[in-house]
């Protein structure tokens, strides 16, 4: 038991014997309570006494906190019905290590079946060092959460901590599915007239951190004419910015019944609003953790969506000249413009078709003036939304406006956190790049505020690809966006970043495998390379980068790049290698553009022939690379 006096409204707390008496005067209640050793003092703080909640300190807080305390345990308790929510607001522990294993520290305990804690207990955690260094907020899984605060050594000017706590309500955190007997964090949802066509569901222990060394499955099944939505709206696994294939904990999104079903999204570290929609009636959620420090986990929310089979009606006084309706799979629609609202507003879904035409109003005659449109594109799976240009010529004022602000435009916007954002503008006579989205969706707006009778506006082909813009390798089901490159299939091609020479999407993570016959390697040569980020290329400076490998692991061998850089070479070390881009949602790049050719490990370095329907090595940087290979040839001679 925690020995503890009360004395005129303070508490006095024997710590130990050869330790001088500790007033606690800044807590406001204490109880007896269990301890690691009888030398704790602690504090409780119960839902019955505060059930708004409130505020707790470390020991003379805002003042340095006193030296070699051996143990002081806060203790919250709630209802059985209850989590204890806590969040400091201040921090400042003095950390020796980066680990919090010696110095001052608090031990977190999140998981308890119980009051108390001995030295038994397995901890969530340890906190040390500044606010930077600790999570925003702590959850219990039950309705006991302890910290357990220790300092060493000399007293330092570390002034401790301060936060608040709060009980929150369990059962707002409960999953709107079936659990399936026999498991332990697996659950089915399936719509029918007796269920909810929406509901929420969690990663175990929720808003608290999930166990370690789970594997957890969701399983959708709509209706023959429905499809589903999933929305995540917040991610928390490992901090970081790695990619998802160097990840011990993520989520899997398949496109079907199960595993084997195509992956359409793969999501870890942090992230926010991630939208998944499925292309069938099925849809097969797995969250898998096996590191060591689980995060918070995530939380999501589903919905069953009836499809529509009806074309999307366009509500046009008259038909733009030369616009023509094709079929489902493909159609070529130019939007008309009411001679009285000049407005004009075009919906284009992948489930009616998968490619088409979009332009200005009354193209390829010239736009009116005060001309507003809205050209909405949604897809579904792992589709991505492209834009290919093929004339553009708005009016302009033959200035130098700021991201085309106050003159005739075209507008693109993706979904990001949540929020349809501003990725381009785009004015003037200039052809853009090819445009894509980050996810299924897409929205261009139009705003041709002036015209004059010179200008014919723009066209341009849509399509809902799965590809990514990439069109060499074969693309692999496991991940949304992967590519293998055999060596017994093609010798030696090329490869480049999603929508190249575009902008490539953001929030996108793309793998190249290249898999060499035994004793080969693979030579890459970058021609060009514009990856928006500074060196190192981390997650501190938000960059967006590439990688190299020579396992399916992190290949701490090679550096990551990012930036705009001279041609360059990497070569592989044996018969496979691994190549990754990744991309955050901030800025965005044109990316890269590489060949490769696959070479015998042998001294000679000879490159085998091209066989069968290989492709034929051409073009100068492939010549580049032959006479570097003889240029070795012709030194080891």
């Amino acid at each position: 038991m925690c020995p503890v006096v009360e004395h005129e409204g303070c508490y006095i707390s024997i710590v130990t014997m050869q330790r001088a008496v500790l007033l606690l005067c800044w807590l406001p209640l204490l109880h007896h309570c269990q301890a690691v050793n009888p030398g704790c003092a602690c504090v409780v703080y119960s839902s019955l006494y505060s059930p708004q909640g409130g505020t707790f300190t470390s020991p003379d807080y805002p003042k340095k906190y006193p030296p070699n305390l051996d143990c002081l345990l806060y203790t919250f308790t709630g209802q059985l019905d209850e989590i204890i929510e806590l969040k400091f607001d201040d921090f400042n522990l003095h950390r020796i290590h980066k680990n919090c294993s010696s110095g001052d520290f608090i031990k977190v305990f999140l998981h308890l079946e119980s009051k108390g804690v001995s030295e038994y207990t397995p901890w969530s955690g340890l906190l040390c060092g500044g606010l930077g260094d600790i999570p925003a907020k702590l959850y219990s899984s039950g309705p006991v959460l302890i910290l357990e605060l220790h300092t060493e050594g000399a007293s330092t000017n570390a002034t401790g901590f301060t936060g608040s706590f709060h009980f929150i309500d369990r059962r707002k955190f409960e999953i709107d599915g079936q659990p399936i007997p026999g498991s332990m964090c697996d659950y089915e949802f399936v719509s029918s007239t007796l269920t909810p066509l929406r509901g929420r569901f969690y990663s175990p222990r929720y808003p608290s951190s999930y166990p370690k060394n789970i594997r957890c499955s969701y399983r959708f099944r709509a209706r023959l004419k429905e499809r589903i939505r999933v929305l995540f709206e917040e991610i928390a696994l490992q901090k970081g910015d790695l990619s998802c294939i160097n990840r011990a904990d993520l989520i899997r999104v398949h496109d079907g019944r199960g595993t084997t079903a195509p992956s359409i999204a793969v999501l870890c570290n942090h992230g926010a609003e991630i939208e998944v929609l499925s292309t069938g009636a099925d849809l097969y959620v797995e969250f898998v953790a096996n590191s060591d420090w689980p995060g918070q986990g995530f939380k999501a929310i589903f919905q069953f969506q009836p499809l529509d089979d009806s074309p999307p009606s366009l509500e046009v006084d008259k038909v733009a000249p030369g616009a023509v309706t094709g079929t489902p799979r493909y159609s070529v629609i130019g939007p008309a413009v009411s001679a009285t609202t000049s407005s004009c507003d075009n919906v284009f879904n992948s489930d009616l078709t998968k490619t088409g035409i979009v332009t200005s109003p009354g193209y390829p005659n010239p736009y009116p003036a005060r001309a507003y449109c809205r050209y909405e594109f949604q897809g579904r799976g792992k589709e991505r939304v492209q834009v290919i240009f093929q004339e553009f010529h708005l009016h302009d004022i033959y200035t130098d406006p700021k991201e085309c602000d106050g003159i005739d435009s075209l507008l693109a916007y993706v979904l990001i956190d949540g929020k349809m954002e501003k990725i381009d503008a785009f004015c003037g006579s200039m052809t853009p790049r090819p445009l894509m989205s980050n996810g299924p969706k897409l929205s261009l707006e139009f705003n041709g505020i002036v015209s004059s009778r010179h200008v014919r506006g723009f066209r341009a082909t849509y399509s809902f690809t799965e590809n990514f813009g990439i069109t060499t390798g074969r693309q692999l089901p496991e991940y949304p966006c992967a590519f293998v490159f055999n060596s017994n299939e093609t010798r030696n091609g090329t490869f480049a970043s999603p929508n190249y020479p575009g902008y490539y999407p953001r929030d996108t993570e793309c793998h190249y495998f290249f898999n060499g016959q035994p004793k080969e390697r693979v030579h890459l040569h970058f021609h060009y390379f514009d990856v928006e980020g500074v060196l190192p290329c981390g997650a501190a400076s938000a960059s967006d980068f590439v990688e190299f490998s020579n396992y399916m692991a992190r290949d701490r061998k090679y550096s990551r790049h990012c930036g705009q850089l001279k041609e360059f070479d990497v070569d592989s070390d044996g018969k496979f290698f691994r190549v990754t881009f990744k991309s955050n949602e901030r800025l965005d790049g044109t990316g890269f553009n590489a060949s490769y050719v696959f070479y015998d490990e042998e001294d000679n370095f000879t490159v085998k022939p091209t066989q069968g329907h290989a492709s034929t090595c051409k073009g100068p940087a492939v010549m580049f690379l032959v006479l570097q290979l003889v240029f070795r040839i012709h030194l080891q001679a």
